[in-house]
Order: structure tokens, then C-alpha cells, then sequence
């Protein structure tokens, strides 16, 4: 499989912009620059790289985890997770994974024992180096 994503800068670091557009159509000409990366806490300028590798962990984790639970004979219901990503002096520093689990038949520890095997074993998890933290329960 091959994905393909284009970039596209206009400017200098600082005062320049971008878009990004995503063979899927997922997303197309979004927009991107230094204010929505370092000056937009709310988000609704447009997106930056950390948001979307924090989005590509915790999709792809989940989806893990889902195929995971299945081998072990577990049908989830749901497998909400929040990624919250730290950024600190240049460098991705820490991921944190918030995972809420909607598994019938599934005790809790057992839960945190797939889940943290997800976590490990994920395609995006695989190539990141940072601190991946999970903090899993089941509701």
C-alpha cells in the first residue's frame, strides 16, 4: 500500500502558509502555517503536523486494538481514545493515549494488557520516537 499527501509552502517560515491535500480526499487544501502550528489553541485556523501525527496514532491504535480483541475472541462496541501530543523545545517529546473501551465480556486488566500490546505493536507507534503513555479503562 502507498499513500500519497502534497505539501505546499508559500513564504518564509514564519509569515508563510500552506496546504495540505490528501489522496483520499480526507482532507483537501487545508490549510496550514506557523499560527495554526504555535498560535492556534482552538484549532480553527487549520491543522499542523503534531495534530495530525497525534490523529494518525490514535486512529491507527484503535484499529489495532480492534483487530487485536478480535484474535482474542472480544467483539469491542466502541474504542474511543484521545491523544493529547507534547511539544517541547523542537522535538515531539511524549504522546499520551486516553482510551475509553466499550467491550462486552472483558475484564479490566485483561483490556489494558491488549490494549498495551496495541499501543506497542501499531504501524504509526512503530515509527514514532517519542513516549507513548496509555491510560486505558473500559466503560
Amino acid at each position: 500500500m502507498k499513500r500519497k499527501v502534497n505539501a505546499i509552502w508559500n513564504g518564509d517560515g514564519a509569515n508563510g502558509n500552506g496546504f495540505l491535500t490528501a489522496q483520499s480526499g480526507a482532507f483537501n487544501k487545508m490549510p496550514y502555517s506557523f499560527k495554526t502550528r504555535f498560535e492556534n489553541d482552538n484549532g480553527e485556523l487549520g491543522t499542523n503536523p503534531e495534530e495530525l501525527i497525534a490523529s494518525a496514532l490514535a486512529g491507527c491504535f484503535n484499529m489495532k486494538l480492534a483487530f487485536v480483541l478480535n484474535e482474542a475472541d472480544f467483539k469491542p462496541y466502541e474504542l474511543n481514545t484521545n491523544a493529547l501530543l507534547s511539544f517541547n523545545d523542537g522535538s515531539i517529546t511524549s504522546i499520551e493515549l486516553s482510551l475509553k473501551g466499550k467491550v462486552p465480556d472483558l475484564n479490566e486488566e485483561k483490556f489494558i494488557e491488549l490494549a498495551e500490546y496495541a499501543k506497542n505493536n501499531c504501524p504509526i507507534s512503530r515509527v514514532l520516537n517519542c513516549e507513548i503513555i496509555l491510560d486505558a479503562s473500559l466503560v
